[in-house]
């Protein structure tokens, strides 16, 4: 049961068998429909309880704990119960000659009440009581929440990349650094020090430390594994291209799967606003773009499987084989290759070792909340840069572009230079490029260059996003599937006629590649647009050719 369907949770804990059942009776009772009554008889067994509750992200409203009991007080279990919920309200069970105890107990844990046995009748002795302690935590309740909970250090590399998992799939999640008071309940809730980062508990309480995105991804529902063995259709990557394939292999009757790597979306899911994507004059966002496209091609029927990586392509007769990473396998009558482009990594020395410590690759939208009032530093003068910056600009006290050409008119759309000219915090630098960076637990300088005239200079900076380039994710096909000198694929016309080994009688069709029934979309494919929209019709065109392809089988 997940925080948002459950009811806030009552817990008792008395030693005698006969008292514990007597008092979460009279509750259920009266409280029951609201409320969940829970009760233990020791306080271990209570506090154990509570540390699921946590996990499980359950609010809890009231404590009832009676002061002699063998193994641990009631004082001693409120005053460690309040380190997991400390807006929980707090009543001592206590006997007449036990009165002493309970006024202690205001100053060591805060009580809200005590509470003399017996309570008959509950009427008059106990459900007044109780009904004041629920309308004070109904005034202050305690925040919880079915997101998955992700503890972690704001400069961890691994942290980050936890984050930006979670929310390039949509996967609504909620942050804690790992120095707060809370991140220091649900640490000790889950058993766990902190030592090793990020600690990720999901909805249903598990707790998974530095987990693999593999790991990540089966836990908060992705679905990592297919449901065949043999589909009509595997599509490799879930940028625009494989997204819009997917949709019409789907919704034209195909059995198709989706696998992509990482999160579905690509560089444009990566984007803060789209504004030149027909039919949205206001633009979207690629996450927005993306989430929509999803949904329609799993509603479709299309499986989509995440955090999964292909490492190789194989051609069986009439079939063709994808394997993947952890040695498994799945096979289909047709292929379409769309796992678009990664950018490529800035060389300058220092980068590496302090990627996702200040230093990203796309734009970690993530991060932008992170900026506030401070100098980021944005490395490409295409499209995304750009659109990059002018997010990033209603966060940060100055963006300032790094371009390395003379000016931003070859690279990038005019509607989006011109929007860049308007806003006043974002600030162009061209002819410039970052020679090196430096910094010990994240990114704090950086030495640039000004390649016209040779001059170099300091910066100091917490916040830069490359946007650098575009290289191919081509490496792990067969070497037989021909590619151009960059590693895009070749297809169709660019094969010029019949290509080595081919088998067949007819050319190979518009985007079919050197291996029939491999067809390519989007970026990777060699002398395509790159563009959202291009990409989409190149997914939409690849099934049409499949249609064809598998009816010649």
């Amino acid at each position: 049961m997940t925080a948002s369907t459950s009811r806030p949770v009552i817990i008792t804990v008395d030693d005698d068998p006969g008292v514990s059942r007597s008092i979460a009776r009279d509750l259920r009772r009266r409280y029951g429909e609201q409320h969940r009554v829970v009760r233990a008889e020791t306080g271990p067994q209570a506090l154990d309880a509570l540390r699921e509750l946590k996990l499980r992200g359950e609010p809890v409203a009231l404590l009832l704990a009676d002061y002699r009991m063998p193994q641990m007080t009631g004082i001693e279990f409120l005053e460690q119960a309040m380190d997991l919920f400390p807006l929980a309200r707090r009543v001592l069970l206590t006997a007449y000659a036990d009165t002493d105890a309970a006024i202690q107990a205001i100053n060591v844990v805060d009580l809200d009440h005590y509470l003399l046995k017996p309570w008959n009748p509950p009427e008059e002795k106990l459900y007044p009581v109780v009904d004041a302690m629920l309308e004070l935590w109904r005034t202050t309740p305690d925040p919880s929440t079915d997101e998955t909970r992700v503890i972690g250090h704001r400069w961890s590399a691994p942290s980050f990349a936890a984050r930006d998992f979670l929310a390039r799939n949509a996967v609504p999640y909620r942050w804690y650094g790992v120095d707060e008071d809370e991140s220091k309940r649900l640490l000790e809730a889950a058993g766990v020090d902190g030592s090793a980062l990020p600690v990720v508990i999901t909805p249903d309480g598990s707790v998974l430390v530095a987990p693999s995105e593999s790991e990540l991804a089966d836990k908060v529902g992705l679905s990592t594994s297919p449901a065949e063995e043999f589909y009509d259709l595997v599509v490799v990557g879930g940028g625009p291209a494989g997204l819009g394939a997917a949709v019409y292999g789907a919704s034209e009757g195909l059995r198709t799967v989706l696998v992509e790597q990482l999160a579905t979306g690509g560089q444009a899911g990566q984007s803060s606003r789209i504004e030149n994507y027909l039919g949205f004059p206001d633009g979207v966002s690629g996450a927005q773009l993306t989430d929509r496209a999803r949904r329609q091609a799993v509603r479709f029927g299309a499986e989509l499987l995440t955090a999964r990586q292909v490492v190789g392509l194989e051609s069986l007769g009439s079939a063709r084989r994808l394997l993947f990473s952890d040695g498994s396998e799945i096979s289909a009558h047709s292929v379409i290759l769309a796992t678009g482009v990664s950018y490529r990594t800035l060389q300058a020395p220092g980068v590496d070792e302090l990627c996702g410590r200040g230093i990203y690759y796309g734009s970690a939208t993530t991060e932008g909340p992170n900026c506030a009032g401070q100098e980021v530093y944005i490395i490409g003068g295409a499209n995304s840069a750009g659109q990059a910056a002018v997010y990033f600009s209603n966060h940060a006290k100055r963006v300032h572009m790094l371009v390395r050409g003379p000016s931003l008119e070859a690279t990038m759309s005019s509607y989006l230079i011109n929007q860049i000219d308007g806003i006043e915090n974002i600030e162009v630098h061209t002819c410039t490029q970052v020679v090196s960076c430096k910094g010990s637990e994240h990114l704090e300088r950086m030495t640039l260059q000004n390649s016209a005239t040779g001059q170099t200079r300091e910066v100091d900076t917490e916040w830069m996003f490359v946007f650098i380039g575009a290289a191919p994710r081509t490496d792990w096909l067969p070497g037989d599937l021909l590619r151009d000198e960059r590693g895009f694929v070749l297809t169709g016309p660019d094969l010029r006629g019949k290509p080595p080994g081919w088998g067949l009688e007819r050319e190979p069709y518009h985007l079919e590649t050197s291996m029939p029934g491999v067809f390519a979309a989007g970026d990777v494919r060699a002398e395509s647009v790159k563009r959202v929209a291009s990409a989409v019709g190149d997914g939409a065109m690849a099934v049409t050719l499949v249609h064809r392809y598998l009816e010649m089988l």
